[in-house]
């Protein structure tokens, strides 16, 4: 596996994808509620603040670090639960209920 890197490359897509999220309002794809774009990318005590999540997380597939298809906004609290673990399978609605 590849070592996590933070170019400046890396940099200008992380502050351009956020701003694109931002610019769209777009919600968490891990939980789908609204990301607070207004808290600052350090307050740590805020896990609704933005966070920039991988589909496929960086540590299993590096290549894809700077994939813009690999990046989904998310909730730094989400991100963080959801750790470097498999993406999340969204069934959907259920026709009824299973018992």
């Amino acid at each position: 596996m590849g070592a996590r890197t933070n170019t400046r490359r890396q940099h200008k897509q992380r502050v351009d994808f956020r701003a694109q999220c931002e610019a769209n309002d777009e919600p968490c794809w891990i939980c789908d509620l609204p990301i607070d774009y207004a808290a600052a990318w350090d307050d740590y005590g805020n896990d609704d603040r933005f966070q920039e999540d991988h589909f496929w997380p960086v540590s299993t597939h590096p290549h894809l670090q700077e994939d813009p298809e690999n990046k989904r906004p998310s909730h730094a609290g989400c991100n963080r639960e959801r750790g470097n673990g498999s993406p999340v399978v969204d069934l959907g609605i259920p026709s009824r209920q299973w018992a």
